[in-house]
């Protein structure tokens, strides 16, 4: 029996190099994608192929493309969407250039390498494309709107592939984490002072108060209900082994509470416990 082939981003750390070892551990050909060269040189020191995908560089996603399909004689099982960031701050203080950088990576970038997958799937007559969301794809929580909007739109665009895919051999899957242990809260520390003026912020009290303290002074400090980066690859496992997966898989307690609560509760009373952060 051939091999079956993975493609991951976002490998260099958390969810996606936890994948990465598991499914190779599981005898897929893994395809560990990152965005940086140093942690690809990395990742085929553990004898991983590691090619360089990053998405704000559409010129890196075809050619890390090209590098799986040409080691893989044209053929790929399964990809698995996985990098992303935030950008924390107050939606009145993200200027829509932040806006339109996160979306590239968050969004459009997720986009050209499903939309590069498709067609190879199709012509081999099978294929899954997994995509990592968030509980913040079904929920919105205050100061964390750019990341919201990417995942709300990939949400949207996830299912109608869903739908319109139900005619192919293609499964389309959303994985949705709440709070994961990773590098995620530290790497949203760059963004926010690269895109974040908060001391000319109306909201200056609030972002020294709230948001920095959480950002700067809680960094090991975990969430009350946050899970190894193993809790997401079980899921994956299914939602790439399973003859019948899922739509989408609810991973932590508080993806299941709100996929609840959002269709239980009116606006206003969602909008109270969401405030609370």
């Amino acid at each position: 029996m051939q091999q079956k082939s993975i493609l991951i981003t976002g490998c260099s750390s958390g969810i996606g190099y936890a994948s990465a070892q598991e499914l190779k551990k599981r005898g897929w050909r893994v395809f560990a994608s990152c965005r940086k060269m140093e942690d690809c040189y990395q990742l085929k020191g553990q004898g991983f192929d590691s090619p360089l995908i990053d998405y704000s560089n559409p010129s890196s996603i075809a050619s890390g493309m090209e590098e799986v399909l040409t080691a893989t004689d044209g053929k790929l099982d399964a990809l698995f969407n996985n990098g992303a960031y935030a950008i924390p701050g107050a939606v009145e203080d993200i200027s829509t250039e932040a806006l339109r950088a996160i979306f590239e990576v968050n969004f459009f970038g997720w986009h050209d390498l499903t939309h590069r997958a498709i067609p190879v799937m199709r012509a081999q007559g099978r294929g899954r494309i997994v995509q990592c969301s968030s509980v913040l794809g079904l929920a919105t929580m205050p100061w964390r709107g750019a990341y919201n909007a990417t995942k709300f739109a990939l949400e949207g665009i996830t299912d109608t592939l869903r739908i319109e895919m139900r005619d192919t051999p293609i499964h389309i899957v959303l994985i949705e984490p709440g709070p994961i242990t990773s590098n995620f809260r530290l790497n949203s520390i760059l963004q926010f002072e690269n895109w974040i003026d908060w001391k000319a912020s109306p909201r200056s009290a609030q972002y020294r108060d709230e948001l920095r303290q959480r950002l700067y002074k809680n960094t090991q400090k975990t969430d009350l209900f946050e899970l190894p980066a193993k809790a997401v690859v079980k899921k994956l496992i299914h939602a790439l082994e399973s003859p019948r997966p899922q739509p989408r898989y609810y991973v932590t307690t508080p993806t299941y509470l709100l996929g609840i609560l959002r269709r239980i509760l009116p606006t206003r009373a969602l909008d109270a416990i969401m405030a609370r952060g």
